[in-house]
Order: C-alpha cells, then structure tokens, then sequence
C-alpha cells in the first residue's frame, strides 16, 4: 500500500464528474488500501478517488470513534437511493480544503446503493455522521465540494484563499495508473 498525494483546492480536478467503476479486481483493491492508507495517514474519515488524482466512482470512509477499532469502508458505485425530509447539521471538513470547517445542512438519513470489494451490491441505511460522510464523499464524485453549500460570500472567500496559497506552492505529482 502506499499514501497518495491529495488533490486540493483550487484544483480543477475537483470539480470533474468522476466515471464509474467497470471491474472490481486486484488491482482496485490494491487502490482501494492506498486510498485508506492516505486517509489514515491525512488524517481524515473519508476519501473520494478523485481526491487523490483518480476520477473513479469510488470512496472510503471510517467513522469508527477513536477509542473503537478501525472500521475502514469501502463504496464502489455508490448511489444514493432514498433521502430523509429530516434536515441535519453537521460541521464539516475536507482533506482537499485544509483547515476550513463549516456547517452543512443534509438529509439526517440515506440509503445508499454500493458495489464491495467482492463485486457485490450492497445497500446501507444510514444516519448521523456516517449519512453525512457519505453524502459529503458521493458529493466528490459528482464533482461537487462541501463549500457549495454555503453563501457565494463565504464560499468565494475560500476560494480566494486556496488560489492565494495554491500560487506559493508548486502543483501536486500526480500518479498515473
């Protein structure tokens, strides 16, 4: 396994439509614990493929509590299915915008379609933090990020700033493969 670099704002990338998974073998399961490597190592609880160069309907996530063991995740082609009328605010951030947090209202519970690791479909029915990571990581693939939902104010000014930063460093390597 190995960490890949993250793709952060002002990136592009990020705001691409990610394509659908085809096959699921060896070799996107081997990417699959890269992915989960990189977000153990950010630290973070969720990743999108895009978010480390690869725009794949992919994601993983681990919402385990820090003292519960690890439960890493993985969703391939997830969909969601069904949404709850009941809004939720969580506070949210991402490893692609660094140290910038804010409240995002979303639907409390969804229920998400997925293919696993073994090429299965699956279903979860899910609320809390794992509704709002999901939705928050599906958003990735649809090449939409957390700041879309808040005011044009705010969100420009995080814009702004990201391509402030993004000119005093040099672009990320990106992987092929």
């Amino acid at each position: 396994m190995a960490i890949r670099p993250l793709v952060t704002l002002p990136d592009p990338l990020l705001r691409q439509v990610s394509k659908p998974v085809e096959r699921v073998d060896e070799s996107l399961r081997k990417f699959a614990g890269d992915m989960l490597e990189t977000m153990y190592d950010a630290p973070g609880i969720g990743l999108a493929a895009i978010q480390v160069g690869e725009p794949l309907r992919m994601l993983v996530l681990d919402v385990a509590e820090k003292d519960e063991p690890k439960n890493p995740q993985v969703f391939i082609n997830p969909e969601i299915v069904s949404r709850s009328d009941v809004p939720s605010f969580h506070e949210e951030g991402c490893l692609s915008i660094p140290d910038y947090y804010a409240e995002v209202e979303r639907p409390a519970e969804v229920t998400v379609k997925y293919v696993d690791l073994d090429g299965k479909e699956q279903i979860v029915e899910a609320k809390g933090i794992l509704a709002t990571c999901l939705q928050h990581e599906i958003d990735h693939l649809n090449g939409v990020l957390f700041i879309d939902y808040l005011s044009k104010l705010k969100r420009d000014m995080v814009v702004r700033k990201f391509r402030k930063l993004a000119k005093d460093r040099p672009p990320p390597a990106r992987m092929v493969g």
